[in-house]
């Protein structure tokens, strides 16, 4: 009786620790938001070697000296969390603030992920960081309510438009300032995956000679495709007005830029990609604009095919890291887009709801897959 109830008591010590870490889980993002703000990635990568808080980091930045201790609190979390590493050294740094000499003093470095938020880093992902404002946070706020159908929740399709009276592309339009940050986040992103993309599945465009980049932003990724495949001779960015608007490609490049609606219409070629845009929409969304895509290739015998870069849902079910990160951006589709990831079984639903006649998944090596398919 008495391990039943010590077995007991230790479970819900242990729920209760639980509790407490998803309260605060929230404090993480936000620290590692503010560590990108205060520049300290770039600060270690320009000082060359680990550094000390005091004085050189604490004078890079510059802070306070009544803000030290926060900032070694600062640090001690994203150590924790794998952000930096630490170093405890005897050897003295220059301008060393310890004075006794068997203390040891903490070092901080770069690891592979705090470099991915150095603003100099051609694979810099610290854009992504910004989207972390109260425009797309608040939204969260409205969840329970948009769920229960409170105040009007009806009427709106997700808890964005619950929040802010408008869709987020409707809020972007009217707001240069988030347009330019999903501009950058895009971008960051295009520059990293296509490399992986290029790489693994470099056999996908084999053949092809145009294609529309569609959802295409600022030409990031089609310039990429570009260098390439210079079997691509003509690529067609097609994406919102505000979108490619002072977007002009050079004079020797296939890149060409058109402000319109995918909905209605998707200029012809041999393939059209959509990297990271079937996933903001619902069902029928994706079966419209899929349509659109079906319409502007040629035959499969001809080399028809839409290239779709997604998340698959359960591609990789035995990593429980890497299911939680999709099903994180799965339900952060349904409160800020009317969009989801899907599992293979539901693309396979919209695909033969358009009309396609076969596609082919290739996993990658990160969160999203590779989805040919084929009219």
């Amino acid at each position: 009786m008495f391990k039943v109830e010590e077995d007991e008591s230790r479970e819900r010590a242990q729920a209760h620790v639980q509790l407490w870490h998803n309260m605060l889980c929230f404090v993480y993002p936000m620290s590692l938001k503010c560590a990108v703000e205060l520049g300290i990635p770039d600060i270690i990568h320009k000082h060359g070697r680990p550094i000390n808080i005091l004085p050189t980091l604490a004078a890079a930045i510059p802070i306070p000296v009544d803000k030290i201790d926060h900032l070694h609190r600062l640090m001690r979390l994203l150590v924790h969390t794998g952000i930096f590493s630490v170093i405890q050294t005897s050897e003295k740094q220059p301008g060393s603030s310890s004075s006794d000499d068997d203390e040891k003093e903490e070092l901080y470095a770069l690891t592979p992920f705090s470099r991915l938020l150095m603003k100099d880093n051609k694979d810099s992902h610290s854009p992504h960081l910004k989207l972390m404002n109260p425009t797309m946070i608040n939204p969260w706020l409205f969840l329970s309510r948009w769920f229960k159908g409170e105040a009007g929740s009806s009427a709106s399709s997700n808890p964005f438009e619950l929040c802010h009276g408008c869709t987020l592309y409707e809020y972007a339009n009217r707001c240069p300032e988030l347009n330019v940050i999903f501009n950058e986040a895009k971008a960051c992103d295009s520059r990293f995956s296509l490399r992986t993309l290029i790489t693994e599945c470099a056999p996908v465009f084999d053949g092809l000679k145009s294609l529309d980049d569609v959802g295409g932003g600022t030409g990031v990724a089609a310039t990429a495709l570009a260098e390439a495949f210079p079997n691509l001779q003509k690529i067609t960015v097609l994406d919102l007005p505000h979108v490619v608007a002072g977007s002009v490609a050079p004079a020797d490049s296939p890149l060409n830029f058109i402000g319109g609606d995918m909905f209605k219409w998707i200029p012809p070629a041999d393939a059209v990609f959509l990297k990271w845009i079937l996933h903001c929409w619902d069902d029928k969304g994706c079966v419209k604009v899929l349509k659109k895509c079906k319409e502007a290739i040629p035959r499969r015998e001809e080399g028809g095919k839409v290239i779709i870069v997604d998340m698959v849902l359960n591609s990789n079910s035995g990593d429980h890291f890497f299911t939680e990160t999709q099903l994180f951006s799965d339900l952060a589709m349904s409160v800020v887009l009317t969009g989801k990831e899907r599992e293979e079984a539901q693309w396979k639903k919209i695909f033969e709801d358009v009309g396609f006649s076969h596609y082919n998944i290739v996993p990658g090596s990160g969160v999203c897959s590779v989805i040919e398919v084929f009219p």
